[in-house]
């Protein structure tokens, strides 16, 4: 367990989610393990590994998050009426 955060961890950069999403996929620790010790909750970690598993490391990154995600469903100022 030497190569994940520490469990005080509140900057979550991409080399930290994806020791922690690496960490459950090959069994070192367990989801609820994961979602204990860092106090996330299992939304945010399923996103984390969604992201990873699609996009790889630039898939963590909070500024690309927009740009992975599905496209919006925009309401036109024309339809409101």
């Amino acid at each position: 367990m030497g190569d994940l955060p520490p469990p005080n961890t509140k900057r979550w950069v991409v080399r930290r989610k994806a020791a922690v999403v690496a960490a459950v996929r090959s069994g070192r620790i367990t989801m609820e393990e994961a979602l204990r010790r860092y106090q996330l909750t299992e939304e945010e970690f399923l996103s984390w590994q969604r992201a990873f598993e699609t996009h790889g490391l630039a898939g963590l990154r909070a500024t690309r998050v927009q740009q992975y995600r599905g496209p919006r469903l925009l309401c036109s100022p024309r339809l409101r009426r």
